[in-house]
């Protein structure tokens, strides 16, 4: 009777085994849509401006790690920003197609305890978030090759710079 339970037992891991392998299926459309943000992947490393809650600019110095995930269907970014050699900014995010709504989630977290999902597109061919009806960033590569990266407010009908940052590809 042992025998026979323990044949059962190997039995069943083996069918569990074969049948999650046949399961897993890379999300084909998923990859397809990621690989518009080729552009963004690698190391990158530059500087930048913002505008401070204060009103005040502040210039930083900027690193951006941004790497495939989960068979290509993720990117995920981690932002490190200075300021005269403290940490001023440190976040993670992750990029994912939404074929419901036929465009990209953005997931941000920030070193403070922030966090957030936002609506992501793809236009013209840069990259655009929006965490609030009247917040947008826009990333591209400039004709150099360099990562270009704006943050807007609209304030009535008129958008309002707020935060550029330009970055070079080490790798």
């Amino acid at each position: 009777m042992k025998m026979r339970a323990c044949k059962t037992i190997l039995l069943t891991m083996f069918w569990v085994s074969i049948v999650s392998a046949q399961n897993f299926v890379s999300d084909s459309l998923s990859k397809v849509e990621m690989k518009k943000l080729d552009f963004l992947i690698g190391e990158w490393v530059g500087s930048g401006w913002m505008y401070g809650q204060d009103r005040v600019k502040y210039e930083f110095d900027q690193t951006e790690n941004i790497i495939y995930k989960l068979d290509s269907t993720v990117i995920l970014i981690e932002g490190i920003g200075k300021s005269n050699g403290k940490l001023v900014h440190h976040a993670l995010a992750m990029i994912s197609y939404n074929k419901a709504d036929k465009n990209y989630d953005f997931q941000s977290f920030l070193a403070n305890g922030l966090k957030g999902s936002y609506k992501a597109e793809i236009k013209d061919g840069q990259l655009y978030w929006y965490p609030t009806s009247n917040t947008q960033y826009i990333i591209w590569l400039d004709k150099s090759g360099r990562w270009v990266e704006k943050g807007e407010y609209k304030a009535g009908d008129q958008w309002f710079q707020f935060l550029e940052m330009t970055l070079t590809k080490t790798n």
